[in-house]
């Protein structure tokens, strides 16, 4: 069973549901890190709580959610230990995880995908990590963290 932690801000509070049902299908156990409403919240504030929870360990990956994703993998991947890919298709959930280990992904609730958000999630749990090459690049990347 997979533990996923994900989290919102008041822009992407109808995708935070969504995805959290769907991840119930595949029998994920979910932490959800809030909103849970529309009123105004600073994201910046929602993606260190979430980011400094999964730090606690334990948690396969997260999922951020803000209006567009890019606000809230920007602060996520400005926290030490954290590798969070804003993923726009199959391709890209992939390879966030095959090529960059990523341990969040990101997406935004209100961009128009063209193939559901699910769909991208369930690419990127089915997806292994590659290893090799990819290994020497993320300890390079990683080893810029301040």
């Amino acid at each position: 069973m997979k533990k996923i932690i994900i989290a919102s801000d008041h822009g992407a509070v109808a995708l935070k549901s969504e995805i959290a049902a769907f991840l119930k299908t595949k029998n994920c156990e979910i932490k959800d890190m809030g909103v849970h409403s529309d009123d105004s919240v600073d994201y910046p504030d929602i993606a260190v709580t979430a980011c400094e929870e999964f730090k606690k360990s334990g948690y396969d990956f997260g999922i951020l959610l803000c209006g567009t994703g890019i606000g809230m993998s920007i602060t996520a991947n400005k926290i030490k230990g954290i590798r969070c890919a804003l993923v726009h298709d199959l391709f890209t959930a992939e390879m966030a995880k095959a090529h960059n280990d990523a341990n969040f992904i990101a997406f935004g609730g209100r961009v128009k995908y063209s193939i559901p958000v699910t769909k991208m999630i369930e690419k990127f749990m089915d997806t292994k990590f590659a290893g090799d090459r990819h290994e020497r690049r993320i300890s390079k990347m990683m080893a810029l963290d301040c």
